[in-house]
């Protein structure tokens, strides 16, 4: 009873009656108080540190702001309930809060504009291309996959999350025991790695749902064979999907990487698919480097006819 006199005797006074409606709605701060009620620092301060030792307010810090909320019982939100219908500023109040908030969109909004067109390229909390790729991934459908050239085994992990089974295939034999090591480590069992060359796969024909080929095509000696075998192993209407380099002029990347060619043009890759007899093919460039040597990345889809 003591507590809830205390809290009747500081809901006598209008201005404190007001802020409590306002912030059992919504947090604000003491700016934000300001604009709505239209008082002074010194006093809306006081009022809240008078609210807070009686419990009916708390404070909670966000970054460089104060954020003050309502933490009174449900006795007296019904007594601020009430009082909306005898205060002669409610509806002014009320008009007040919606626009404080308005603002706050506004400024949320305003910071995605000035980014617009700058994803990807600026940091944004919470956004990786990780992220992104999981969530992508976990859209499949269950399926057959073939990771040709898969290398340390990143991607068909990924991939393992929603595939029925994975076979990654790569012509290292370090590759694939450190790959199927993760693999057993991490306890996933629908992921194998096969030693296998990019242009004699060793999976039976039509066996697979996808084939992918994640910049691992420009180390093939021949890029249309390892195209062909591609199709050789998927079912009918099976997908090929083939991630590599633009063509460039990056010559560093055959002593750096491996590379036997340095990339491919969008006219190559189709004529690759269109030869394998593959139909429905799409071809994109798909990212572009800000740095020296600018590399491009171009992603090209297709399928295999039914």
């Amino acid at each position: 009873m003591p507590g809830l006199l205390k809290a009747l005797r500081l809901l006598g006074d209008e201005s404190r009656l007001r802020m409590l409606r306002l912030l059992e709605r919504e947090e604000l701060s003491v700016a934000e108080l300001q604009e709505i009620l239209a008082m002074g620092q010194s006093r809306i301060s006081m009022a809240l540190s008078q609210l807070r030792q009686a419990e009916l307010v708390e404070l909670r810090r966000a970054g460089q702001k104060n954020l003050y909320r309502f933490s009174g019982d449900e006795t007296v939100a019904n007594l601020l309930r009430q009082s909306a219908l005898e205060l002669t500023e409610t509806r002014d109040d009320d008009e007040a809060l919606r626009l404080i908030l308005k603002k706050r969109k506004d400024r949320v909004r305003s910071y995605f504009d000035e980014l617009a067109g700058r994803f990807g390229k600026d940091y944004v909390p919470g956004r990786s291309w990780k992220g992104l790729s999981e969530m992508l991934i976990r859209l499949l459908p269950p399926m057959r996959i073939a990771d040709i050239g898969s290398g340390e085994g990143t991607l068909s992990l990924l991939l393992a999350q929603r595939a029925e089974q994975v076979i990654g295939i790569d012509n290292s034999e370090k590759m694939v025991e450190y790959a199927n090591g993760v693999a057993r480590r991490a306890g996933v069992k629908n992921v194998e790695f096969q030693l296998g060359d990019l242009e004699e796969l060793p999976l039976p024909d039509a066996s697979v749902d996808l084939a992918l080929f994640s910049q691992s095509l420009h180390h093939a000696l021949h890029p249309q064979k390892a195209v062909h075998e591609a199709f050789r192993i998927l079912k009918p209407g099976g997908r090929v999907v083939i991630l590599d380099l633009q063509r460039h002029t990056f010559e560093e990347a055959r002593e750096l990487y491996a590379d036997v060619w340095l990339g491919f043009t969008q006219v190559e890759l189709l004529d690759f698919l269109k030869k394998a007899r593959f139909r429905a093919a799409d071809v994109t460039t798909v990212h572009r480097e800000e740095e020296a040597p600018h590399l491009e990345t171009v992603l090209a889809v297709a399928e295999k006819p039914r």
